[in-house]
């Protein structure tokens, strides 16, 4: 290996005129370097605008998904009774009403045991749950506490625990992890325990009157019933008569769905605004200004909404529904877009069933048009990478020449060196040979 040395014959910066002679011979690299920022520069503004486009394509599918139109919203006239909307496409609306004749509630077992000591001599017992099969397990320590470690440590559906009750007797307790009589429990094998047993119930509503006047009843294990109607579950909290739930088409998740494809546009046309923008007074651009494929993205989503809604139904047949405004999407002086919730439920309210098909259409035309948007940038993306991988490899390889460069250039300057050094010893030999024949 080749050390820099620092003229020390010559008096030369030989280090110093091998930096500047690389950094004149690195130039080309340094261009490439300038290029690669500039290019993943560029790289991250297709991105961020890419991600805007994403969020467009994502509310414009929420728009035109079949279960946003059949989106409910149930309520009740009971504050101890809930009922929520559970999606999907499978729902119904309508109004029932229903007495609450029981809460769902699991087994509790107790026994009376002694404070202290062993309170049986069996060396295992016996848990069976529901229609499971018998669960035999093996006692070490036959205190209450130890039976109660046992039990927990086999995980099956059924927990124990002593209760300390400061008399002269405490309590093993021994409780259903699970609500409803499908999770009922046995204990049995524990000699000299005497247990009492608060059977499991399951919670039961009464639909419709009594089962003589037509109505019917529906239990469950817990305390939320599902499939009473489509789309919504029920959840009871205590035992009450005449408990009435409607269920309505829900407008305002509608609406909202509306709200935010709205969102998702203006904020994809601020990104490409941003990503393009020119100052003229300053003469600055912004790292995608000049590139036409993206300044065409406003255009292509504005006139999305300024040419109105076409579709075809499903026979074909073509549809002019026109004005977006039906829907409550109309834009402003800015460029921007705007949206009215109360103009869209006056209108959904007005024809359910064609602003819903026609819904579908505008959520499936803008996911197009962003979709379109979003494989042009990404092509554009891949092909900036692309370059930019190329780059790095000539920068690479620079890195390469130039490390040869500098051994080179060391090798040099050490030849000059060591050659001055020669001839200065000669030039003193001779001044001595000289200075001694006088």
């Amino acid at each position: 290996m080749t050390s820099s040395v620092d003229g020390l014959v010559s008096g030369l910066s030989t280090s110093s005129m091998i930096t500047s002679l690389l950094q004149v011979e690195a130039a080309p690299q340094t261009r490439l370097k300038t290029k690669v920022s500039a290019a993943q520069t560029v790289v991250s503004s297709y991105q961020s605008v890419n991600a805007k486009l994403v969020a467009l394509k994502n509310a414009a599918a929420d728009v035109g998904a079949l279960s946003t139109w059949r989106g409910v919203k149930p309520t009740t006239n009971s504050s101890s009774v809930t009922a929520t909307a559970v999606g999907g496409t499978n729902t119904a609306t309508g109004s029932m009403t229903f007495d609450v004749v029981s809460l769902a509630k699991g087994q509790s077992t107790t026994a009376r045991i002694a404070t202290s000591g062993d309170v049986t001599s069996a060396d295992s017992f016996t848990v069976s749950v529901g229609s499971g099969d018998p669960v035999t397990i093996a006692l070490t320590d036959k205190s209450a506490q130890g039976i109660a470690n046992a039990l927990n440590g086999a995980g099956i559906g059924v927990k124990a625990s002593v209760v300390t009750t400061g008399g002269d007797q405490n309590i093993l307790q021994f409780v259903s992890t699970k609500t409803g009589t499908a999770n009922g429990f046995t204990v049995s094998g524990l000699d000299g325990v005497t247990t009492a047993t608060s059977a499991a119930t399951d919670a039961k509503l009464q639909v419709g009157g009594s089962d003589e006047e037509g109505g019917f009843s529906v239990t469950s294990g817990t305390n939320t019933f599902t499939g009473l109607m489509a789309g919504v579950t029920v959840t009871v909290a205590k035992v009450e008569p005449g408990v009435t739930m409607n269920v309505e088409s829900d407008v305002a998740g509608m609406a909202s769905k509306f709200q935010a494809l709205v969102d998702a546009a203006n904020a994809a046309l601020t990104e490409v605004t941003n990503q393009t923008a020119y100052d003229p007074s300053t003469k600055v651009g912004s790292p995608l200004t000049g590139d036409f494929m993206v300044r065409q993205m406003s255009q292509t989503i504005l006139s999305t909404v300024s040419t109105g809604l076409s579709y075809k139904q499903d026979d074909g047949t073509k549809v002019n529904f026109g004005s977006l405004s039906k829907f409550g999407i109309e834009l402003d002086r800015s460029g921007k877009l705007t949206f009215d919730a109360e103009k869209f439920t006056a209108s959904y309210n007005a024809d359910p069933a064609g602003i819903k098909t026609a819904g579908i259409a505008l959520g499936d035309s803008f996911r197009a048009v962003a979709n379109t948007q979003i494989q042009n940038v990404t092509s554009a993306i891949t092909g900036r990478k692309n370059a930019i991988d190329a780059m790095n490899v000539q920068i690479d390889n620079w890195d390469v020449r130039l490390a040869a460069k500098k051994t080179a250039l060391q090798k040099q300057y050490t030849d000059l060196e060591t050659a001055l050094g020669k001839l200065k010893d000669q030039g003193n030999w001779l001044s001595g040979q000289i200075a001694s024949l006088g």
